[in-house]
């Protein structure tokens, strides 16, 4: 069993009438990233800031290894890395400078900053002001000034908002490092499609409230929503495709594809059916619910009472 690194247990955070976070309980195991899943308002931040330290649960327990995390102690605080959603630099100081002030305040040796900046693809911009810094540059600074003393627990706001294609890439490979290292890395960001297959586990919230928790395949087993089978029939079998259609209940998508939902007792049916030795497949996709259809399921379960 991996050790525990963050423990959040019945936390309620209230601001005078209104209910931020309510009764949420979860932990965070080291060598394990997690999804922090919700719309804007959900409570995402106001969970994350009550991880740091930042403000106090009005009720309940917040442990950070082992520590309460607005005790103040630095012990706690210097092996936490956090991204902002929206980070804020000194504009006159260079990418080198700025992460030296926050080594500095880390206690971290000024040695790792050179390799830190070449790590975020910042190699060449590093005595470069961060005035001159695009929207995205500024965001992997951040991800190397969150990254400072290779922190044991890393919780990261929307860190991959303005980053490219090549840079996404870059970011869950040093997220999968740390990851291997048995870090603990908390993800809170709205591209749903992004994270499927980077998180170990998904945490969903809704109104301040935590309404599922789980691996893909563990929600994908309580949501019990279908699985969309696809296939394509060999060149000799096209004129057989609307009649397979009209007599099996499967879709017709173009002249040679055809796809159905199959649920999860229907599944390994229409699979072994599909993969006959006289079936006329050509090839054969299946593709299980997103994180996308699995999100909007749970919340649209708490709508309903469900």
């Amino acid at each position: 069993m991996r050790a525990e690194t963050v423990l959040v247990a019945g936390v309620t955070k209230s601001y005078g009438r209104v209910c931020a976070i309510s009764d949420v309980s979860c932990e965070l195991r080291e060598g394990e990233t997690i999804a922090l899943v919700g719309h804007n308002g959900a409570g995402k931040t106001t969970l994350i800031k009550l991880m740091l330290g930042l403000i106090r649960p009005t009720s309940g327990t917040v442990k950070v290894l082992d520590e309460d995390p607005a005790s103040g102690r630095f012990e706690a605080r210097q092996r936490l890395g956090y991204l902002p959603e929206n980070v804020s630099f000194n504009l006159a100081l260079t990418g080198r400078e700025t992460l030296a002030f926050y080594a500095r305040l880390k206690r971290v040796p000024l040695a790792s900053i050179a390799t830190l900046l070449v790590r975020v693809g910042l190699g060449e911009a590093a005595d470069r002001r961060v005035g001159t810094y695009s929207k995205g540059m500024r965001q992997r600074l951040g991800l190397a000034q969150a990254l400072l003393g290779r922190p044991r627990v890393l919780l990261l706001d929307e860190p991959t908002t303005g980053l490219d294609p090549a840079l996404r890439r870059s970011f869950y490979d040093i997220v999968a490092e740390l990851r291997s290292d048995g870090a603990t890395v908390l993800l809170s960001s709205h591209a749903l499609t992004e994270l499927e297959g980077k998180a170990d586990r998904v945490v969903i919230i809704d109104r301040g409230a935590k309404i599922a928790d789980g691996t893909l395949e563990e929600l994908r087993r309580i949501a019990q929503l279908p699985t969309r089978i696809r296939l394509r029939v060999t060149e000799d079998a096209a004129d057989r495709v609307n009649e397979w259609a009209r007599t099996s209940g499967w879709r017709r998508v173009d002249g040679h594809l055809l796809e159905i939902d199959a649920g999860p007792d229907e599944k390994i049916r229409l699979l072994r059916s599909a993969a006959s030795a006289d079936a006329p497949v050509a090839d054969l996709d299946v593709i299980p619910p997103t994180l996308d259809e699995l999100y909007a399921h749970f919340l649209g379960a708490r709508e309903g009472g469900g």
